[in-house]
């Protein structure tokens, strides 16, 4: 808004300089048509020398509108850069002001997701230090949508949003996965997730992890990183080497099942990515 702002006030002081430069340039003209004129029949006669007296009247007035324009333009100019700066600064302390509420809501949310301090502050922190080092900005999220997730999806999209947000990374792609099937959206954070809540099925047993991430290198762009939610490891075949970006895993329940988390952690490792155990208060 700033820059159309500055560039339609720099328009407007364009355009009448340009005019008032035409102007004066239109009378030096026919000044000098008229000198020329009267050398031409000898000399001049006297009201020849009066068009002439007339003519730099006239090149004096228009020199001083000339004058008067540039000086009204440059106040105008001073004027609205001076509201420019106090929207500028009203904007920036709006924006800290939104960042503090947002901030205080992350906390939160990690702090429900035991990720609000100690060891879980600190396993949270590393794990996104590793999303923010990757090239690129795109992350692809997929989501189990086996029935064992069907209570626990609804709890894990505040913290999915905390990491993309303090990633900066941007959400590209959500996909689904359950018994050989595979479901994927592209379009805003919101829109995903409405998406991913009730067009999922979240029903079934086999978590087909190896045919869900085939399926999406074969039909999806390549992100910066896929970022895998599941409560139970793969029941099939994962090709760790053709899976074309490194995978950040978030198991769930992992107290239960110690398998699950040698899955995901192993699938994280020969990707390039991180684990990081998410153990809802």
């Amino acid at each position: 808004m700033y820059a159309r702002q500055k560039a339609s006030s720099d328009n407007f002081y364009e355009i009448f300089s340009d005019m008032a430069m035409l102007m004066l340039a239109a009378f030096v003209f026919l000044f000098a048509v008229i000198l020329i004129s009267s050398r031409l029949h000898g000399g001049g006669s006297s009201d020849t020398g009066s068009s002439i007296s007339s003519m730099k009247q006239k090149l004096e007035a228009v020199q001083q509108a000339n004058e008067q324009l540039g000086k009204e333009s440059m106040e105008g100019m001073a004027h609205l850069q001076k509201q420019l700066q106090a929207m500028a600064q009203e904007n920036a302390r709006l924006k800290q002001q939104q960042d503090r509420v947002v901030e205080a809501q992350s906390e939160r949310i990690l702090e429900a997701a035991g990720l609000g301090h100690g060891k879980g502050k600190k396993d949270f922190d590393v794990f996104v230090a590793g999303l923010k080092k990757l090239p690129g900005s795109e992350l692809h999220l997929i989501v189990d949508a086996t029935g064992s997730m069907h209570a626990a999806t609804s709890f894990l999209v505040p913290v999915l949003r905390v990491i993309a947000l303090r990633s900066g990374k941007h959400l590209s792609a959500l996909s689904w996965y359950a018994d050989n099937k595979v479901g994927t959206f592209q379009s805003s954070m919101n829109d995903m997730f409405d998406h991913l809540m009730q067009d999922a099925p979240f029903i079934g047993a086999d978590e087909t992890i190896g045919h869900a991430f085939t399926e999406i290198a074969k039909n999806s762009p390549v992100p910066s990183a896929y970022l895998l939610i599941g409560d139970e490891p793969p029941t099939d075949t994962v090709h760790y080497h053709e899976i074309p970006a490194p995978v950040f895993t978030l198991p769930l329940g992992v107290d239960n099942d110690s398998s699950l988390l040698l899955a995901f952690k192993q699938l994280a490792e020969k990707t390039g990515g991180h684990t990081l155990l998410l153990k809802f208060q």
